[in-house]
């Protein structure tokens, strides 16, 4: 007797996916390579099916901006309101003749000691020097030191010592031609407090007492600054007479030579500036 095979009704569809199932399975075993690369497009397929079913997602990067660091400003420079209310009696953009020039600096100045007064005078290059001796002197009391070896030998050393030390007791320093080598070795100490001896001053001299005399006598000698060209000169006190201060003051420019000189101000030690004329 055979084999009776059933049919189970509603079973047909199943049985028709198991037989194709069971012909893949064949073939796999029959066409292994085939079958590895139709499993890698499946794998792919399904890969990009979900990529296209899930939107990918943007990262965002936050960037967090430099902080701003201002630039340190400086202390703006404040007049005192003395200065502020003196300054005023002043025309700024006005050019004064020697006369009302002196007439106003006494109502301007500020301290209670008696002020220099002093010129400021812009020339047009630098390295306008020379001397001059002023007729009524400066007011101050100048300090002259000489350094003559060949005189006082002992004097000489002791002036050295003190120069090395850093102790400077004078004001003006006149040496005789042989004591120049021994002022080598202090020459940077010297120089850049405008007190190295130099015979273009008449400060290096054969006769030091008659140049000394000269200096204590209302000589001194001027310069423009090293990188500007301005020259400062004390020409008297507030206290000296406005003839005095006005002979001084023509003797300085004189000296100077008007053909050097851009302009001229006229100031006291801790007044505001009054432009004068030449």
């Amino acid at each position: 007797m055979g084999k009776v095979r059933i049919n189970t009704i509603g079973d047909e569809s199943l049985e028709q996916e198991q037989k194709i199932k069971a012909e893949k399975r064949k073939e796999a075993k029959s066409h292994p390579v085939k079958a590895s690369s139709e499993a890698v497009e499946t794998a792919g397929e399904a890969k990009l099916e979900e990529h296209h079913a899930k939107p990918a997602e943007k990262k965002v990067v936050v960037k967090h901006a430099a902080p701003v660091v201002e630039a340190p400003q400086g202390k703006k420079s404040t007049r005192s309101k003395k200065y502020q209310s003196v300054v005023t009696q002043i025309e700024k953009n006005k050019v004064y003749t020697i006369a009302d020039a002196l007439a106003i600096l006494p109502q301007i100045h500020l301290a209670k000691f008696d002020e220099t007064v002093e010129l400021h005078i812009n020339t047009y290059t630098t390295g306008v020097s020379g001397s001059v001796t002023l007729p009524h002197g400066t007011g101050k009391q100048v300090r002259v030191a000489i350094l003559a070896p060949s005189k006082d030998a002992k004097a000489a050393d002791e002036l050295l010592q003190n120069i090395e030390a850093g102790i400077f007791n004078f004001d003006i320093l006149i040496a005789t031609p042989d004591a120049m080598p021994r002022l080598a070795k202090v020459a940077r100490v010297l120089g850049p407090r405008g007190l190295m001896p130099n015979p273009k001053n008449g400060t290096v001299t054969a006769k030091p007492e008659e140049v000394a005399k000269q200096y204590q006598g209302g000589q001194v000698n001027f310069k423009t600054e090293a990188k500007t060209p301005v020259i400062h000169l004390s020409i008297g006190k507030l206290s000296f007479k406005k003839e005095q201060l006005s002979e001084n003051i023509e003797t300085a420019l004189q000296a100077v030579q008007s053909k050097n000189i851009k302009n001229v101000t006229l100031k006291s030690t801790m007044s505001p500036g009054i432009k004068i004329q030449l």
